[in-house]
């Protein structure tokens, strides 16, 4: 089948060599004239473990992916995903410009089409989105009408950076949320040889899911983070707790690793747009809020502790092990590292940081005055202190921590073994 994508992003380029890989034809489209021209040269904008070297490569070399800055390349396929960001509005509700100029381009473009077409939003949108207005701008910018000449699905994404490639190929589920039976048998199509159990339901409710998915997850590490606060207080260790509840087959041992919080494209920006859609629904939504609260209170613990541990933080050198999010992904979008080195830029700490594939990402968001170093020892070296805020691999390395105070956020290293080596803290253990 020829799949069109707009928008080549994390979820876009996935999906597109996702679907290359399955034996579709790919087509993405783009405004950044720089992206589509490394996608057509068969090198991967963004750095996601496994898409350039395996999947990305095989795609293009195959020539099943290709990109365009033509919304008129659109007429070629049989199926449009929408895959644009949707990143948080001033008021922190859903800003849905990029959806919207999107949406009017692909129905200008279908204007022209003679044939059925299916045009699937995998963005994710709040409830109520595709019927209230992804619809009527398609009908309105095509002149043709949704169950008969268009097909409209919702189609969320549930991918984990880092693992997007292995997510998409081995979906757990998929979802498909369908303005009619037609559309909704098409987009099953889409998805044969799978393998994945399949749910199909109503538009909005599809939404939802992504939405409560999500929100479950934010939770999920908020709830174990507060357990490891009160743990500390204690004398537990949180990491003990969480391992015997995660045997439990309605608990389960993911997203229970206590620590500086999540970050990242999706569970931070969801969380707040389901949070001002609840309230302009009008219902107050205690829990979202503190599971919000919980998580941005983390990146405070860590910087607290380097204050207590070191005394005033003027002048003293911080390195900090990780910019990225997560492990395995340039993405720095809300991430933990961010909101720590501008606390210890506030407190006029010198800050040297690294991360294996972040740094570039980083420049562009963190103010003036860090320092960057090509190295985890390189930033070790002369360190009053040391914050582990991204757990990459090459960060468990004993050496880099010899005598030094450090700081886990992430439970990086054994505390049993790193005691011996160093004066060792975690932020809630």
């Amino acid at each position: 089948m020829n799949i069109s994508i707009v928008g080549s992003g994390y979820v876009g380029l996935v999906a597109a060599c996702g679907f290359a890989r399955n034996g579709h034809t790919a087509l993405c489209i783009d405004r950044d004239g720089s992206r589509v021209e490394l996608i057509n040269e068969g090198k991967s904008p963004l750095y996601e473990d496994g898409l350039h070297d395996v999947f990305f490569t095989w795609a293009t070399s195959k020539g099943r992916l290709k990109a365009s800055l033509d919304y008129r390349e659109i007429l070629r396929s049989d199926v449009t995903f929408v895959c644009v960001g949707t990143s948080p509005a001033p008021d922190e509700s859903c800003d849905l410009t990029c959806v919207e100029d999107s949406v009017r381009d692909i129905g200008a473009a279908l204007a022209d089409k003679r044939s059925y077409h299916l045009v699937a939003v995998k963005s994710t949108v709040p409830p109520g989105t595709t019927r209230g207005i992804v619809i009527p701008l398609l009908e309105r910018f095509s002149g043709k009408q949704v169950g008969q000449d268009l097909g409209v699905v919702v189609n969320p994404e549930f991918l984990q950076e880092g693992r997007a490639m292995d997510c998409f190929l081995n979906p757990d589920r998929i979802v498909i949320g369908e303005s009619d039976v037609r559309a909704g048998d098409l987009m099953e199509q889409v998805y044969a040889g799978f393998g994945a159990p399949v749910v199909r339901t109503d538009l909005t409710t599809a939404e939802m899911i992504k939405y409560a998915s999500n929100a479950f997850l934010a939770t999920k590490i908020s709830f174990i983070n507060e357990v490891g606060n009160i743990c500390q207080k204690l004398g537990i260790d949180v990491y003990e707790v969480a391992y015997g509840m995660g045997y439990d087959p309605r608990i389960g041992r993911q997203f229970l690793n206590s620590g500086i919080g999540f970050g990242g494209s999706c569970l931070p920006k969801d969380l707040q747009a389901l949070i001002a859609t609840s309230k302009k629904a009008g219902y107050p939504p205690y829990l979202l809020e503190a599971v919000l609260d919980v998580n941005k209170s983390q990146a405070t613990r860590m910087v607290e502790t380097a204050e207590r541990k070191l005394g005033c933080l003027e002048g003293k050198r911080v390195a900090v092990l990780g910019l990225a999010f997560k492990p395995d992904t340039d993405d720095v979008r809300a991430a933990p590292a961010i909101r720590v080195i501008e606390m210890l830029l506030q407190k006029k700490a010198v800050v040297v940081a690294c991360d294996p594939a972040a740094v570039p990402n980083a420049r562009l968001v963190l103010p003036e005055g860090v320092e960057y170093c090509e190295s985890a020892k390189e930033a070790t070296a002369d360190a009053d202190c040391v914050l582990i805020v991204t757990e990459w691999a090459d960060f468990k390395r004993d050496e880099l921590y010899q005598g030094k105070v450090v700081i886990d956020g992430r439970r990086v290293l054994d505390p049993g073994r790193a005691r011996t080596i160093c004066e060792y803290l975690g932020i809630n253990w």
